[in-house]
């Protein structure tokens, strides 16, 4: 490559939020990693339309490409297309963040030269820059995501990793605000009670009603926020919590994930499931309280210092099962409103 032609590289991004947000600390490794003196690294991200939210606002990101695939296809003839058009592109990398055989395959049709990711599912030749996982050298997922910066496969990742950051510009938590009808300058509590994963990572309905009447005795509104799956999770809370409609308010499925991403950038404090959107509030700095029930902790932790995680860490979890195989819950169940109440003042400097 000539030394004046300005490098460009491809991004295949995972098809969770969260997985997208752990990425964002790799995005950056790279760009860091281009002299000074030579163009600066593009990045471009192949990824499902529910994920392109979140990498659009990384400032990595150059553009996002939305993957035409549903979750799970193979759709053979549409990569092989796609592929061929993105060979038009001129890239000299790409990065596999998903270890399937599948997400291999458009920069293999591509015919990006270097194609860096984890072996994974038999990925031999589709993959030609090729790490193996360590999972004891590398616990967490932020941590194998920025592996792939390591320029020979191997090489001891370069520690510490820093934190995801994701952007929010006072202009676009304005918009969101306009749009949806909100008081602008609210400081509100914002719950996450979804999970995509399933049930068994969800706290109760009558746990959130609890602490939403708790908090807004203590003068906070609350506004509940998810996917459209999580509003009738939401509609619950907000019934059980028997709260005035301005104390209590039910935006699951109103907002989009740009949105949500703006809205919860103004919280005075989020709590949340082990959840994509857990994941938005770390990386946007803000106070969090995190409940996991049966996934852990180890592995994908909201990463920041205005986090906490309450975990009961029964003998039971983490299972990392959908639903509770014992049909208790009670990894979730016995962790009370009152000790998540407590985390809650806490973070909220609230006496």
């Amino acid at each position: 490559m000539d030394k004046t032609t300005a490098p460009r590289a491809l991004i295949i991004a995972p098809a969770w939020i969260g997985d997208a947000i752990m990425a964002q600390p790799l995005f950056a490794r790279l760009k860091a990693q281009q002299p000074a003196h030579l163009p600066e690294l593009t990045l471009d991200a192949l990824a499902p339309p529910w994920v392109g939210a979140v990498l659009t606002r990384m400032p990595e990101i150059s553009r996002v490409i939305a993957a035409p695939f549903a979750h799970g296809e193979l759709a053979l003839k549409k990569r092989w297309t796609l592929g061929r058009e993105l060979a038009r592109q001129g890239y000299q990398r790409a990065y596999l963040l998903p270890n399937s055989l599948k997400s291999a395959l458009v920069p293999f049709f591509a015919g990006i030269p270097q194609r860096v990711g984890f072996t994974g599912e038999g990925r031999y030749g589709l993959v030609n820059v090729r790490h193996s996982l360590d999972k004891i050298a590398l616990p967490l997922m932020v941590e194998r995501f920025a592996q792939l910066a390591e320029k020979t496969p191997g090489a001891t990742l370069a520690r510490p990793v820093s934190p995801p950051r994701l952007i929010s510009t006072p202009e676009q938590q304005a918009a969101a605000l306009k749009r949806l009808g909100l008081e602008t300058g609210s400081r509100p509590v914002v719950f996450c009670p979804g999970a995509e994963y399933g049930s068994a990572k969800r706290w109760p309905v009558e746990h959130f009603a609890t602490l939403a009447q708790a908090l807004a005795a203590r003068g906070f509104s609350i506004w509940l926020m998810g996917s459209g799956k999580d509003k009738a999770v939401g509609a619950a809370i907000v019934a059980a919590a028997a709260l005035p409609p301005a104390a209590c308010r039910n935006l699951c499925g109103v907002t989009r994930l740009d949105e949500a991403i703006d809205l919860i950038a103004q919280a005075a404090l989020v709590v949340c499931n082990d959840s994509g959107l857990m994941h938005v509030a770390a990386a946007l700095a803000r106070p969090l309280v995190a409940l996991f029930g049966s996934s852990s902790p180890e592995f994908t932790p909201p990463l920041s210092t205005k986090a906490e995680v309450l975990s009961l860490r029964l003998a039971c979890s983490p299972c990392f099962e959908r639903i509770c195989p014992l049909g208790h819950l009670d990894c979730l169940v016995r962790l009370t409103p009152d000790r998540v109440l407590e985390s809650c003042l806490s973070r909220l400097n609230f006496g």
